[in-house]
């Protein structure tokens, strides 16, 4: 009595368990095959800047979150030592200036008038002189007197010529030295104020007045306000099948629920040796309202998507290859896209036959 009281118990069980067994059919659905990776919001041409110079900061002029245009000061550095430099520059500049020199350049052109109408005057007289000559009248000596104080005339005269070229030249050389000197001496002295490179917002301040900083020193980290880009790792595994244009699918803790839309737009060829990772950068199609930088997300990089193909869960396929129908039968089936959860079948199976879940 007791033994068949506990074969109907064992049966009863049986049925049980082979009553729970789960069954489900393919279903027709889009898949799309994807990538996915990690990384950060970054401002677009976001930037360190940093000073050309060493000292001790004098001024600063904005704070964080302040907008600022391409020019603007974001700080300044003690230069009094360059303030003085710059002001002998611009004494010398106004010392040389080929303006204040234009008394030695009239002088010059005195002496060649003067020297131009001294050969004039010899010239003639040498000319009368060999015409008396000619007429036998007069001595010779008196001809080559003639003769050779206009030479010497004549001489001065070019003499006089190339000293005004040469005066001209090395007043004009002076001039342009000092005026060089002038715009370096100044350039210097703007090497001592930090300026924005961009139109952008200022995001960090990392000094303040009164601290030494040195050129190797990042000052600030200035980008645009609009404009974000993705920055995001993946895998070396996988680096081979990303391309320009792809389309990102992109989720963020600050944006829960929400799906972005973005493209690939540039592929770092360089691997991190460290990460085995490669930078890839994207842009969003559609941005979110408010973004900051460093902000985190999570991507999916869209290789490939297809529509109403037949798929089955992933703990439903045997190794990507083998599916078993409700009566038992183990069917080899050919596979193609699939994502973390669902696979396609292109054939073996059809949309209206039962399947169990596979056991390993």
């Amino acid at each position: 009595m007791k033994s068949k009281l506990l074969l109907a118990i064992i049966s009863v069980t049986l049925f049980s368990c082979k009553s729970k067994v789960e069954k489900i059919k393919p279903t027709i659905e889009s898949i799309s095959e994807a990538i996915y990776a990690s990384g950060t919001v970054k401002s677009k041409n976001q930037y360190q800047a940093f000073a050309s110079v060493n000292g001790i900061i004098n001024q600063v002029f904005v704070v964080e979150g302040d907008s600022v245009k391409k020019g603007t000061p974001i700080l300044s550095i003690v230069n009094e030592t360059q303030q003085l430099n710059k002001e002998n520059a611009r004494l010398s500049a106004a010392f040389s200036d080929i303006n204040a020199n234009q008394g030695k350049l009239n002088e010059a052109k005195l002496i060649i008038d003067l020297s131009r109408n001294k050969m004039n005057y010899d010239s003639v007289l040498f000319m009368r002189q060999k015409s008396l000559w000619q007429q036998q009248i007069g001595t010779k000596v008196e001809l080559e007197q003639r003769e050779l104080a206009y030479q010497n005339s004549k001489t001065t005269f070019f003499s006089s010529l190339v000293k005004y070229d040469d005066l001209k030249r090395q007043l004009d050389l002076t001039s342009s030295q000092a005026k060089n000197n002038l715009q370096i001496s100044a350039k210097a002295e703007s090497d001592y104020t930090l300026k924005s490179e961009m139109d952008g917002v200022v995001y960090s301040l990392n000094k303040f007045k009164g601290e030494i900083v040195s050129a190797q020193t990042p000052l600030a980290i200035i980008g645009d306000a609009k404009h974000f880009i993705l920055e995001m790792q993946v895998d070396e595994f996988d680096i081979i099948k990303i391309k320009k244009d792809l389309t990102v699918l992109v989720t963020m803790d600050s944006y829960k629920g929400k799906v972005f839309e973005a493209n690939i737009t540039k592929i770092n060829p360089l691997m991190n040796e460290r990460s085995k990772t490669f930078l890839v950068e994207a842009e969003f199609v559609g941005q979110p309202p408010k973004l900051y930088p460093n902000i985190t997300f999570e991507a999916n990089i869209v290789l490939q998507s297809k529509d109403k193909v037949l798929l089955l869960p992933r703990n439903y396929v045997l190794n990507d290859s083998i599916v078993v129908k409700s009566n038992g039968d183990k069917v080899i089936v050919k596979t193609g896209l699939k994502d973390y959860q669902k696979i396609e079948i292109l054939s073996g199976i059809t949309a209206d036959d039962e399947l169990i879940q596979p056991k390993e």
